[in-house]
């Protein structure tokens, strides 16, 4: 034995040293392996539960944002059509309120002096005025029929003035005279001062117009002087069967083309595609259409490229649903809308890859927060087994333990955390902190990121509920606005059961979920029964609020005792008060004397009536038009008289009926409402209008609605 340092080597000590030696490797060995071991399970157990994480996550999220954009991008892109279908609907009736105008002086054109018109002035230029021109060796002042369209002039102004989209309109004569009101007197001058000719008969919309033979819209055009582009809107105006000539408007569409171009700061598309498959407005860049002018525009629906085809044929016809389309070999989601008025649509889209990105973000920011916990967990396992290593000869036992300790902590979380995760599914997509996560490691950070991210998962479903919730709320409100409106017309039939001498019946089928026409009838004494029907103009629930005002008014003033005329010329001056939206109504009205069958009656520019004798069929019969209800102040009234024979039947009606359109864009026109009324002209006001009713729908067949149905029947007895 040698002492050496104060050892005794080869003694016992050295044993006892060896011993010590020999145990404290066996136990770093053995703590070594348990560590690895914990080390590979927690590894494990964190990969999985990562794992189902991200694919839970990307799960919820798709289909989160799957059904947000279904609810949005449809909700917004059906709005969108509304309002440029409104729109184009307020410019048909614009120049369809011209067109009467133009027919009634006309027709009688022996009650009218003519009215001075003046060539273009220069100085004019910036303010709406009426202004002549005329082709090329055609002289303005041996125009026989410009005088008489002159008395237009205010009335053009007046719309010009108090449309929305407007800012000119005109009237193009058949003797080659044009009447035009708009604010560029300067434009219609070349560089020297002189005169420009403008061949009347020779623009595209007095063509439209009369191979159309009623209301015509053109595709998209660029205006002759502002070289902005516009659609024309036109119709044709004859009087005694003869061609007087087009009447029309220029709509501006700069700010629906400046809309459809910004539509792509919000990251999706707006675009306006045609009744013939062209897209005439489009974002640049956007991927998938691209916008033309009408003359050089292709039809999507002739597109090799068939799901778009089909999509696009399917928007303009009906309201589609969210739609993935592929289009060169890009998923973009679509939604279209159709405007009715104009047969057009509007489709917004999206790249499906850019909807997607929310959850590709979500996904990378969990893969950040799982590898700095990861780094944490890790440089804390290193820092704990140098301690470790450094106090296992002075405390191995408590080390041994301390280790088992330690790990026992690690894996139960994340065991417990894994076990929750598992059980989410369905409705219960809670995960909350629990004293268990509470370890002020790691394993806490990584339990409050699944708990935030939880928490957001449940809001977004929150919020779609309350979007579904707010959509019902509207249905029902629309539905109980429905009911009030078929309540305030009469609807009990027979009317008057207690009288044989008249039978009575009358309907009216909306177009929308309300109406903007109505009918009504009432005894004003025991002898004489007033008749009312009307048309106000525009649809949905602006219409039917001012229908309602209408019939009220109508109502109060004919049971108060006066004549039809001077109902109307009263009717007009109240309207005329409170009208801010320029809305206006047409109205039959007239008063039966149910004992000799004479009907005084007043008409502000409705439709004709259709009366029967007692032994013959239907016949349009073309009383006295006066100007609308609303439209302008002061407005006088003719009254006429006609007379029911016993057993003749008087049929009143909207323009509904008569230019109810099918898939062919063909009226249904007056000459089939009389040979549907002549299938059986004896029969009771009821049958005949169930008769009418089912000729209409035989006509239209699969086309949608386009205006309220409104008829009455009235037979002597």
């Amino acid at each position: 034995m040698i002492k050496k340092f104060g050892l005794t080597l080869g003694g016992l000590q050295q044993k006892i040293l060896n011993l010590v030696l020999i145990f404290l490797l066996a136990m770093i060995a053995v703590f070594a392996a348990v560590s690895v071991y914990q080390a590979k399970r927690l590894s494990a157990v964190v990969d999985v539960a990562g794992s189902e994480q991200q694919q839970a996550i990307k799960n919820v999220s798709e289909e989160t944002m799957r059904q947000v954009i279904e609810g949005s991008m449809a909700k917004t892109n059906a709005l969108q059509a509304y309002i440029a279908d409104d729109m184009f609907s307020d410019v048909k009736s614009d120049v369809a309120a011209l067109q009467s105008l133009a027919e009634g002086l006309f027709e009688h054109r022996e009650n009218f002096e003519p009215y001075p018109a003046y060539l273009p002035d220069p100085a004019d230029n910036g303010r709406l005025t009426a202004q002549v021109l005329c082709e090329e060796g055609v002289d303005y002042k041996q125009s026989e029929d410009l005088g008489i369209a002159a008395h237009m002039s205010e009335t053009m102004v007046a719309i010009c003035e108090n449309s929305r989209y407007l800012d000119n309109c005109f009237f193009g004569l058949a003797d080659g005279t044009h009447l035009c009101v708009d604010d560029r007197a300067a434009d219609k001058f070349d560089e020297n001062g002189k005169l420009q000719p403008f061949p009347v008969r020779e623009r595209p919309w007095y063509i439209g117009a009369l191979e159309a033979g009623g209301l015509w819209l053109s595709g998209v055009e660029v205006d002759t002087y502002t070289g902005k582009i516009v659609v024309e809107c036109a119709a044709p105006v004859y009087a005694h069967g003869k061609l007087i000539g087009v009447v029309g408007a220029d709509m501006f569409l700069d700010s629906m083309s400046e809309y459809i171009s910004k539509s792509s700061e919000n990251g999706g598309y707006v675009c306006v595609i045609n009744n013939d498959g062209q897209v005439i407005f489009a974002p640049e860049n956007n991927g998938v259409f691209t916008a033309e002018l009408s003359d050089k525009a292709g039809d999507i629906r002739n597109s090799p490229d068939k799901e778009l085809a089909d999509f696009v044929s399917a928007a303009l016809s009906e309201q589609t649903e969210l739609r993935i389309v592929n289009v060169n070999g890009k998923d973009y989601y679509m939604s279209g809308s159709p405007m009715n008025t104009v047969g057009w649509a509007v489709v917004s889209f999206i790249e499906k890859d850019i909807t997607e990105q929310p959850t590709q973000l979500m996904l990378s920011e969990y893969d950040r927060i799982n590898n700095e916990a990861a780094l944490k967990f890790n440089d804390g396992a290193a820092h704990s087994r140098q301690t470790t290593l450094v106090m296992i000869a002075a405390i191995l036992i408590l080390g041994t333990f301390a280790a088992l300790f330690v790990a026992d902590r690690i894996v139960k979380p994340v065991e417990h955390m894994t076990r929750r995760i598992t059980e989410i599914s369905g409705t219960d997509l809670a995960f909350e902190m629990e004293d268990i996560y509470r370890t002020d490691d790691e394993i806490q950070v990584l339990a409050e990121s699944f708990a935030k991210l939880s928490e957001r998962t449940r809001d977004y479903i929150e919020q779609i509920t309350r979007i579904t919730a707010e959509k019902e709320r509207i249905g029902a409100e629309l539905e109980l606005a429905t009911r009030i409106q078929a309540d305030m017309l009469p609807n009990i039939f027979p009317p008057f059961p207690e009288r044989n001498d008249i039978d009575i019946f009358a309907s009216m089928t909306p177009a929308k979920e309300v109406g903007g026409d109505f009918y009504d009838f009432f005894l004003l004494d025991d002898d004489h029964l007033g008749l009312v029907i009307a048309d106000v103009s525009g649809k949905g629930v602006p219409a039917a609020l001012f229908m309602m005002m209408s019939k009220i008014i109508v109502s109060n003033f004919a049971m108060m005792g006066g004549s039809p005329s001077k109902v109307l010329e009263q009717t007009n001056k109240l309207i005329r008060k409170n009208n801010d939206e320029e809305m206006f109504v047409t109205i039959w009205l007239g008063v039966l004397e149910i004992s000799t069958g004479k009907v005084t009656a007043a008409n502000a520019g409705h439709e004709y009536p259709m009366l029967k004798k007692a032994d013959g069929k239907f016949e349009l019969f073309r009383d006295k038009h006066g100007f609308v209800v609303g439209g302008i102040d002061g407005i006088k009234y003719k009254e006429y008289e006609f007379t029911i024979e016993k057993g003749g039947t008087l049929f009143l009606y909207t323009d509904g009926v008569a230019e109810a359109t099918n898939d062919e864009e063909m009226l249904f026109g007056t000459d089939r409402m009389l040979d549907a009324l002549n299938k059986d002209p004896q029969a009771d006001p009821k049958t005949l209008l169930l008769n009418m009713k089912k000729s209409v729908d035989e006509f239209v067949g699969e086309a949608p609605q386009f205006d309220d149905i409104t008829m009455l029947g009235v037979k002597l007895l």
